[in-house]
């Protein structure tokens, strides 16, 4: 039987200029217990410039982070560029098929997601989130960008704080990087 760790949410917002990517740190191993609760799945890149929160296998998404990284040096931070060679990579290498993850990558100016049928999506409303808790976490910061005065970074922190009151495959233990 294969060990599969899975178990994420994480949620961009852009708002005034800002964006914030806000992710949980739970790794659910089979479904049903908690293998650890602190992970680091936002984080920065190139040079501080790009923020990546990623869902999905942990490993693939390591993977799919580090490939993205390759392509953000190769195509001298273009974000859209690196998603669309990354997408294309992905959906037509054999191995790289396989992998089953996404991401949320963000620069100053934009906030993409990433999957493994080859899409890249850039969010209306500037607002999106992936992963298991990922519509919770949607709902809510679509609720409070529309209602309240908060910053990107509040909606982004408050929505993970909603989703993990409502999905077993999130926590508490909230990350955000602000680019």
């Amino acid at each position: 039987m294969e060990t599969v760790f899975r178990g994420t949410t994480i949620c961009a917002v852009k708002k005034d200029g800002k964006i914030a990517v806000a992710g949980d740190g739970q790794v659910t191993m089979q479904n049903s217990i908690i293998f650890k609760n602190n992970a680091k799945k936002v984080r920065r890149i190139y040079n501080n410039q790009v923020v990546i929160g990623f869902a999905g296998s942990v490993a693939d998404a390591f993977s799919l982070s580090e490939r993205f990284e390759q392509m953000l040096n190769k195509f001298a931070g273009n974000l859209m560029r690196s998603a669309v060679e990354l997408a294309q990579l992905w959906r037509t290498d054999k191995v790289m098929r396989q992998l089953e993850a996404m991401m949320i990558v963000a620069d100053k100016n934009q906030i993409l997601i990433i999957d493994g049928t080859g899409n890249v999506i850039e969010p209306q409303d500037n607002i999106c989130a992936i992963g298991s808790g990922g519509n919770f976490a949607l709902a809510a910061g679509k609720a409070l960008l529309q209602n309240t005065n908060f910053s990107a970074k509040e909606v982004a922190q408050k929505s993970l704080k909603i989703a993990s009151e409502i999905c077993v495959f999130t926590n508490e233990n909230i990350i955000v990087e602000e680019v």
